[in-house]
């Protein structure tokens, strides 16, 4: 039997405990799976994370003094605003197709948290209640005659709210709730939503008494106002 010489033998060993080689394809296979693992889990993380961001409120999901995430889409955003006031709650549905420009910025003051505290500063019995200071908007004088003289022939929708198209000087926000149909309430103001609840509240309001400018001897405040994307 012929002998096989050591270097011949090591040699053979060698090639079969040889590593074996890690083709560049499989490479590449590799690296696009673990970046689609990473891209997968960042992915989850980033909507629990949004959905982190809003919370909720009675089962219901709010925004409430919180900047709006970038990345959320329309169909999520608020449709109503609820007013916690002294006197009870009122929800708003607010008209964002109608007065897109208007309800982004009451929603933006909702969210800087502009509206807690607000006075409810005149009120008129049966027809108006002011939320805001401002003393050029003269409407609501007007409003109180004129409830003298109703129209009743109007078919408007009560319980409007809107705020007055006139430019504010003093840079606030004023908005008004109209429980009466008035003659010239577009003309006056840019309707901008409408009481979906709480009308009784706000009957509530126009019943307290007032001084001769038609300013509550009572203060009766805003205490909050929560984003709802439902009632």
């Amino acid at each position: 039997m012929a002998k096989i010489k050591p270097q011949a033998l090591l040699q053979q060993s060698k090639k079969k405990k040889g590593p074996s080689r890690i083709s560049i394809t499989n490479i590449v296979i590799y690296t696009l799976a673990l970046l689609l693992l990473v891209f997968v889990l960042f992915s989850a993380y980033r909507r629990w994370t949004l959905r982190s961001e809003i919370p909720s409120h009675n089962g219901r999901s709010v925004l409430e003094d919180a900047a709006f995430p970038g990345s959320i889409k329309n169909s999520h955003l608020p449709r109503f605003a609820t007013l916690d006031t002294g006197k009870g709650s009122v929800t708003i549905e607010l008209f964002k197709a109608t007065a897109p420009t208007v309800v982004d910025q009451f929603m933006k003051l909702c969210q800087d948290g502009y509206f807690k505290g607000f006075l409810f500063s005149r009120v008129v019995k049966n027809s108006v209640i002011q939320a805001g200071a401002s003393g050029e908007f003269d409407a609501v004088k007007d409003w109180a005659l004129e409830r003298k003289n109703l129209d009743t022939s109007l078919k408007q929708e009560e319980f409007m709210v809107g705020t007055p198209k006139a430019k504010n000087e003093q840079g606030g926000f004023d908005f008004f709730i109209v429980s009466a149909q008035i003659t010239d309430l577009n003309e006056k103001l840019t309707v901008f939503g409408r009481v979906a609840k709480g009308q009784d509240v706000v009957q509530d309001i126009e019943e307290v008494e007032t001084d001769e400018q038609y300013q509550p001897k009572s203060p009766i405040e805003i205490m909050s106002v929560t984003l709802l994307q439902d009632m």
